[in-house]
């Protein structure tokens, strides 16, 4: 499973990280990225879950 944030879209809300922080963190351009393109197994529920809450769908997990 990979995950993907789309920087055009982020508004850097912070959302995805305070849910998954295995995966997603904020970065030096205020706006979210992934730690990681490839989920961990045991980040896989988290990481979805992070996808679904993003205010603005810029998070792809699949």
């Amino acid at each position: 499973m990979k995950a993907h944030v789309d920087k055009d879209t982020c508004i850097g809300c912070g959302l995805c990280p305070s849910v998954c922080p295995e995966v997603f963190e904020m970065q030096d351009d205020g706006k979210a990225g992934e730690i990681t393109g490839n989920v961990p197994e045991s980040a896989g529920d988290t990481a979805k879950e992070a996808a679904d809450s993003c205010p603005v769908s810029a998070i792809s997990v699949g």
